[in-house]
């Protein structure tokens, strides 16, 4: 029965909520493919982390901009394993110097690229997979930030709208083909991410941010992780185009 073994693709799965849902994965009895950009020593301890808990786990350093990269994780993941059934697009980039008037061409392209073109690419490439198999699930991680919109957070913000509205059409055009694709949208995460943007908030305002959440706390990631298993389990089998907030409570 190996081969009925269910398998994953976690992009950004080496660190933060990414690990966490990696882990989760791994813990729930799928094999587990992780792609990480630069950051060697964490793909080398998740990778080993999850291979001690009895879980295969392969991890491929891509640059998810590049189509050559995002082709090595799909024929890697195809090769291994000889299906997908699970795709989580969680790499990401954030940013919040910039009002949009000053924001460099360059970084709004890099944001929209990397949080956006780039999950379009790799679900282009894994869903005539998944209609060969007839179906599998798709979950993208998007942000609280569109409920939000604030000011100084404008690619970031626009990169994730965007990718809500591939969420719920993608939904709509494969609910067919039984290939479910839902978005989570996290509040702030306990992350390396989440304090960098704390960090150029400055103290005051960072105070103020994490305030302004009802339950006046950020969420962890395993919280995030918790969700998506959620979503790619049969109880869930009824939910597709959905964009799920977990956000301790809508600010504002």
């Amino acid at each position: 029965m190996a081969q009925d073994t269910p398998t994953c693709v976690v992009t950004g799965g080496t660190r933060g909520i990414g690990k966490a849902i990696a882990l989760r994965m791994s813990a729930d009895g799928y094999k587990t493919l992780l792609t990480y950009k630069s950051d060697e020593s964490s793909a080398i301890e998740t990778t080993q982390e999850i291979r001690n808990l009895g879980s295969e786990c392969v991890c491929v350093k891509a640059d998810l901009t590049r189509p050559e990269s995002v082709d090595t994780v799909v024929e890697t993941a195809l090769s291994t394993w000889g299906k997908i059934d699970v795709l989580v697009n969680n790499a990401a980039i954030s940013s919040n110097e910039n009002l949009i008037a000053d924001t460099d061409p360059e970084d709004w392209k890099e944001m929209i690229n990397v949080n956006l073109n780039s999950v379009f690419d790799i679900t282009r490439k894994v869903i005539p997979i998944m209609r060969r198999r007839g179906g599998g699930n798709i979950v993208n991680l998007s942000s609280n930030i569109t409920k939000r919109l604030a000011p100084t957070f404008g690619a970031y913000a626009v990169s994730k709208a965007g990718l809500e509205a591939l969420t719920i059409i993608l939904a709509k055009e494969e609910a067919p083909n039984g290939i479910r694709v839902n978005a989570i949208a996290p509040g702030p995460i306990n992350t390396k991410m989440l304090q960098g943007l704390l960090d150029e908030m400055g103290p005051e305002k960072a105070k103020a941010f994490l305030n302004m959440v009802p339950m006046k706390r950020a969420g962890e990631p395993e919280e995030i992780a918790s969700m998506v298993a959620m979503l790619v389990s049969d109880v869930s089998s009824y939910v597709t185009g959905q964009v799920i907030f977990v956000n301790g409570g809508p600010s504002g």
